[in-house]
């Protein structure tokens, strides 16, 4: 028998939870302890469903965290899988020996529940993943209303299929790191030690002196960011489950790439270089070599970019995961909150086309001059 119970996350689900990922499918962005950070900070206000083999020795089966989230007071709350900001993995973690019972336990838990939505944003899904089947198979037998928003593919890399051995982008990495070793002594380094702190502070100015700070999506250019970026990717490192890799020239770093694991898959979750190198794709170069670093380690087994298709990780990686996103509603009938969060996510995923194919030019920008004034035709 499962049985499912709801709370909020607490440090002392650390234990069951590295009993789980002995067994279960992988997703760091579940980890009690990076749960516990974002609740505890304010940076999200999340729940985790937790289940249990209640027929057995009361051993956790799995676990699917949630933010609660309100677009605004007036916007009905709903459930978001991605449980805080910068998660990249909606799955839940599940023991495959479970699964069948486990999910349809989940979703009557959430039905159930007079504290939580009932409307659930999934997105970021792993489609290959065995809780995805399952789950798609448990809505149809409850009848849950759902909808696929969209399709796509992450670039994905395993020590047998996903690693690029030849060609173009082959080629251009080893030029450049043959003239980058021209610059200086070349070196990589990524101690995955319980301290990381100086490590993810390099990333961080690195980060904030690039494109990405002018922009100010910088973790630096928000200081709730950085403080939840900074405590999450400290209790992760404490535990093992997070290290900062650094390539350096004469012991400057130059590119930095935070990393997660869990199980036996490591993510490679935030990128940055330094502008001044970049004419020899500092970045790629880290990604590449790091590759090969983590399948020579032991426990590693598969890498997740954490990225999208259109990434420079696709030029580097041949394997490719299939990803979904969904949007389900787990009352009865469709719902009033349903329908609304479905119109403004189809909106947004339309106009976050739109923006890529002007910056692509796919669609030229419309000149100042040529703007229309609503207010004027009012």
């Amino acid at each position: 028998m499962i049985s499912v119970n709801i709370c909020s996350p607490t440090p002392d689900m650390a234990a069951p939870w590295d009993d789980l990922v002995r067994r279960a499918s992988s997703n760091v962005f579940m980890n009690p302890v990076a749960l516990t950070v974002a609740n505890e900070t304010g940076f999200a206000r999340v729940q985790v469903l937790l289940a249990w083999d209640s027929a057995g020795p009361g051993r956790l089966v799995g676990i699917w965290a949630f933010q609660v989230r309100r677009i605004s007071p007036l916007w009905p709350a709903l459930l978001e899988a991605l449980p805080y900001n910068y998660a990249f993995l909606s799955n839940p973690v599940v023991d495959p020996a479970y699964v069948g019972e486990v999910i349809p336990a989940f979703l009557s838990a959430i039905r159930d529940s007079s504290l939580l939505p009932k409307v659930i944003s999934l997105k970021s899904l792993d489609a290959e993943a065995p809780s995805f089947e399952m789950l798609v198979n448990a809505l149809k037998e409850q009848g849950s209303t759902r909808l696929r928003l969209t399709e796509s593919t992450r670039p994905f890399a395993t020590p047998d299929v996903g690693v690029k051995r030849s060609g173009s982008t082959r080629k251009k990495l080893r030029q450049d790191w043959n003239r980058l070793s021209g610059a200086g002594a070349v070196d990589i380094v990524n101690n995955r030690a319980p301290d990381t702190r100086e490590a993810f502070e390099t990333f961080l100015k690195l980060e904030a002196a690039s494109w990405k700070g002018a922009r100010g999506t910088a973790l630096l250019c928000n200081a709730a960011d950085a403080t939840f970026a900074r405590q999450m990717v400290a209790a992760l490192a404490e535990r093992g489950n997070a290290s900062v890799a650094l390539l350096r020239v004469d012991g400057r770093a130059i590119a930095a790439q935070v990393l997660m694991y869990c199980g036996t898959t490591a993510y490679t979750w935030k990128t940055a270089f330094s502008s001044d190198y970049a004419k020899y794709s500092p970045g790629a170069l880290l990604i590449d070599r790091i590759t090969d670093d983590l399948f020579s380690s032991a426990g590693v087994a598969e890498i997740d970019s954490c990225s999208y298709e259109g990434s420079f990780m696709a030029q580097l990686w041949a394997g490719r995961r299939k990803m979904a996103d969904l949007l389900i509603d787990v009352g009865p009938g469709k719902s009033l909150a349903f329908s609304l969060e479905a119109i403004r996510q189809r909106g947004y995923d339309q106009l976050r086309r739109l923006r890529d194919r002007i910056r692509t030019g796919a669609v030229p920008a419309v000149p100042k001059s040529k703007k229309v004034s609503f207010a004027a035709h009012r």
